[in-house]
Order: C-alpha cells, then structure tokens, then sequence
C-alpha cells in the first residue's frame, strides 16, 4: 500500500514540477514577445514556413473535410425532411469548429515536431549555449519570432480553410445532391454571423501559440542526444494536439 501510494505521489509530484517549468517557460517567452530588440527577418522567415507552406496540406484536409460534411448531413437530415438546412449546417461547422481544430492539427503534426527538431538539435549540439555565450538571447532569437509567427498565421490559414471547406460542401451539394446553386449561396450567407467567423479565428490564434509554445518548449528542454530530440518532437505534436482540443472546448463554453 505504501508503495503504492509512494509512486501515485512520484506522479504527481512529477506532474506539478513540469506544469511549472511551462508555466514559467510561457511566462518568459511572452515577456520577451513585448521588449525589444525583435528580429523581424526571422519573424518573417517563420511565417512563411509556418503559413505558406503549409496552405497546401491544409487546403486539402479542408476542401475534403467540407465534401464529406455536405455528404453526411444530407444523407442524416434527409431522413427528417431536413436536408435543406445542409448549406447552414456546412458552413456552421467549418467556420466555428472543424476549420480552426482540424488545420490547428494538421499544422501541429508538420510544424510542432519541425521547431522541437529543430531546437532540440540545437540544445544538444550546445549551439544555444554558443548563442548566449554570443550575447544573443536564446529566447529572443529562437522562441519569440515563432510564438508570433504561430499567432499571426494560423488565424489567416483558418480564414483560407474555412473558405475552401465551405467551397467543398458547395461542390458535393450542387454537382452530387442535386442542390440549387444560388439557393445553397443563399442559405449560406443568410445563416453565416460575424461571430461564427470571429469565434473560429479566436480559436486559431489560440491554436497558433499553443502549437509553436510546445515545439519550442519540448525542443528547449530536450537532452540525451538524437533520441532525446526524437523523443521531444513526439511529446510536441502529442501535447500540442491535446492542448488543441482543450482549449477548444474552453473557448467554446465561453465564446457560445
């Protein structure tokens, strides 16, 4: 018994002393987000890797996620004689829940593990040290141009994955269930508020910081070598995902 109770609090002891190291990581890092010197060429460099690059990956989960929406909500709604609430419920869905969650995931799984790889690599080949020892703040040069790379460009790529996922809905609905385009065009502008908009794109700067903040912290943190760097690329999509769907539900209750 004792032994048992000896290792749940090991857990938890465990448990609170990495919520603690984040917490103090996040707090450090947003400092160095609102005081000078910024480096606005690796702040540029970052969103484009960051956005540019993956607008593909992202057009595509979302033009198919929008297709297979139209598809599956007019097969269920039709069984109540409700299929011509098809166009709401599309654009409804992109925009407020599965266009910021679903491009934030995809954009974790290719970014996260790139800026803990990168990082990492970094931490154990001690080129960080080599950066203070350079008089360069390790956290202004490394962590800050991606957190606001991250936050600024998720909410564009959103915006993007919103319009393409709706155009997708359109394409199934108009050329496979046999709806009238400019009927579709019009329950769907009709239906559409501003805050359905705002709401996702809230959600998607969220996303933005929580994705770079956990690549940058498990690739600042990592040790032991090549699998160390291995093994903090996989607790960063792993844990930014996670995090992703959290805050997701935290920001629904509170936006709706």
């Amino acid at each position: 018994m004792l032994d048992f109770l000896a290792s749940v609090g090991r857990v938890f002891i465990g448990f609170l002393s990495a919520s603690g190291r984040l917490a103090i990581f996040t707090l450090t890092a947003l400092s160095h987000c609102f005081r000078p010197p910024f480096y606005f060429r690796l702040i540029g460099r970052q969103m484009i890797d960051i956005g540019y690059y993956s607008l593909p990956v992202v057009g595509l989960t979302a033009i198919f996620t929008g297709m297979v929406l139209a598809l599956q909500t007019n097969t269920g709604f039709s069984r109540f004689g409700a299929a011509s609430a098809t166009a709401t419920v599309v654009v409804l869905s992109v925009t407020r829940e599965l266009g910021p969650v679903i491009a934030a995931l995809m954009v974790a799984g290719r970014i996260g593990a790139a800026i803990a790889a990168e990082i990492g690599t970094m931490r154990v080949t001690d080129q960080i040290d080599a950066l203070s020892t350079l008089s360069t703040n390790p956290y202004k040069y490394l962590i800050v141009p991606r957190i606001i790379a991250g936050l600024v460009t998720l909410p564009i790529l959103v915006l993007v994955a919103d319009i393409i996922g709706v155009f997708g809905g359109y394409i199934v609905s108009t050329y496979k269930l046999g709806f009238n385009p400019a009927t579709y065009l019009h329950n769907t502008a009709n239906n559409l508020t501003s805050i359905d908009v705002f709401s996702g794109l809230i959600k998607a700067g969220a996303f933005g910081f929580l994705i770079a903040l956990m690549g940058c912290y498990h690739g600042f943190h990592s040790k032991g070598g090549a699998q160390g760097v291995g093994a903090a690329t996989t607790y960063a999509v792993v844990s930014a995902s996670v995090m992703i769907l959290l805050f997701d539900y935290l920001l629904t209750s509170v936006l709706f």
